[in-house]
């Protein structure tokens, strides 16, 4: 099957030999017929020994009327627009051609597209708009491409509702966009359905789309708040369950909303956090109370970063207990609230460097970039050997490099041989990127000697320059 144009060449020369067209490209690909269509034009200008030749006469020539299918596609594609028009003409007789139409209505020459359009307009149904409908968005986007999606969304726009499934269902997120458009805006789904595929489908387009579509639904006809709601609120994506959460205000269920304060996501945390205050409720003592109890094996991490979104910097006596729970996701979320107050003490949060939770020391390596150069060198150069788990080396490494001047350069040639490939490639990236800061002493002997251990990564005159930098001879 074509995938570029040069195997849509290879499917040209196979229909001008007569190969049929379900047995030379894949039909129901739009990809393919693009393909083929750009392809046949490239095979008709450079190998035309193996195409039609059709010469430039008025009328064309009597046996263009009885191309059989394979050929009369390559006659639509031909670069000569007069034969174009003249296969549209005959294309009539032959409904595994009407993709080829499609593109054709998007025809750079008028008498081309306005005969294309003319014959999709009397032949397209309900049935082939929706197989069609993957290659009419694709023309849909070209200059004069706007036909194919008017004529495609009037058609199915008066199609039984049925017809849309294939569409609602179909793997191409652009179909499944279109689909839910149209449905959207003929009605044709109830509330429920629309919140179930917002908490349904993967696209984040057609997730907003049917949440807000089954929310004003819901508002302008009434119904049953939990059809809506429940699907909603389950969902796994955040846009969705904020959605659902934001609609508990109108639905006048704060209480309804206080399990998503400890949400996973911040979007739907800041929603419930909106829905209680507009309710006179106060989230922070809510927060307060549940981060209290700094040993409670059942405290949500939600909880602690939540205090951290919506409190002050008083409550960090609040959060530097949590730095110790057996949890490692309240460890990680202590940490993060902590920054996310401006309280990062580097002195304090630096043992959570050796914690055995990647997430934690993730979250730790990000507080303490502001000050890793108060930290020590030579306890973070320890902390880069092969014995110690990855993410801590990862943690280390990322602190040293920040340090910057020698200490940058000595931490990223002693990884130049570390057998992780990850860590060995940004530690030679790394060497790489160098250059002596203010505070590297001109003519340090250990930077030229550095320079040499790792002077497989440069030219010699990159290598040179770099010595000259660092004030020491090339």
């Amino acid at each position: 099957m074509p995938e570029d144009l040069s195997d849509g060449t290879a499917v040209a020369v196979r229909l001008a030999g007569g190969a049929p067209l379900r047995d030379t490209l894949a039909v129901a690909d739009p990809g393919d017929w693009l393909v083929l269509d750009a392809a046949v034009r490239e095979v008709a200008w450079y190998r035309s020994r193996f195409l039609p030749e059709w010469e430039h006469t008025d009328p064309l020539p009597a046996d263009l009327t009885h191309l059989g299918e394979s050929r009369l596609a390559l006659a639509l594609c031909h670069r000569d627009g007069r034969i174009r028009e003249a296969a549209v003409r005959r294309s009539a007789r032959c409904p595994g051609l009407l993709p080829l139409i499609v593109i054709r209505c998007a025809d750079w020459a008028e008498p081309v597209r306005e005969r294309a359009r003319k014959l999709l307009r009397e032949v397209l149904d309900a049935r082939t708009a929706v197989d069609l409908t993957p290659l009419i968005l694709r023309v849909g986007c070209r200059d004069r491409g706007a036909f194919g999606i008017e004529l495609l969304e009037e058609v199915l726009g008066r199609a039984p509702r049925g017809r849309l499934t294939a569409l609602l269902g179909h793997p191409d997120r652009t179909v499944r966009r279109f689909g839910y458009r149209l449905a959207v805006e003929h009605r044709l789904l109830r509330p429920a359905e629309l919140a179930h595929a917002a908490a349904r489908d993967q696209d984040t387009v057609v997730q907003d789309l049917c949440a807000t579509a089954a929310l004003t639904s819901l508002q302008d006809e009434g119904g049953a708040y939990d059809e809506v709601l429940t699907p909603l609120l389950t969902a796994r994506s955040p846009r969705t369950r904020s959605a659902g959460v934001t609609a508990l205000r109108r639905a006048g269920r704060p209480k309804q909303a206080e399990p998503f304060l400890v949400d996973r996501s911040a979007l739907v945390r800041a929603c419930a956090r909106y829905v209680v205050r507009q309710h006179g409720g106060d989230p922070a003592p809510w927060y307060r109370e549940r981060c209290a109890a700094p040993d409670d094996p059942g405290l949500p991490p939600g909880a602690v970063i939540g205090l951290a979104e919506c409190g002050n910097r008083a409550d960090a006596g609040l959060l530097w207990p949590l730095l110790a729970h057996p949890a490692a996701g309240v460890r990680a979320r202590a940490v993060a609230g902590l920054r996310a107050l401006d309280l990062a003490d580097a002195k304090r949060l630096r043992p959570l460097l050796d914690d055995p939770a990647p997430a934690v020391v993730r979250e730790t390596t990000a507080a303490l970039l502001p000050s890793a150069k108060q930290l020590s060198a030579d306890w973070l150069l320890e902390r880069t050997g092969p014995e110690r788990p990855r993410h801590v080396r990862v943690a280390a490494f990322r602190l040293l490099v920040t340090q910057g001047g020698v200490v940058a350069l000595r931490a990223a040639v002693r990884l130049l041989e570390d057998p992780d490939v990850k860590l060995r490639t940004w530690a030679e990236q790394s060497v790489q990127r160098w250059h002596p800061s203010a505070e590297v002493r001109r003519g340090d002997a250990e930077v030229g000697e550095l320079l040499d251990r790792s002077r497989h990564l440069f030219s010699d005159h990159v290598l040179r320059r770099r010595k000259r930098e660092a004030g020491l001879d090339g």
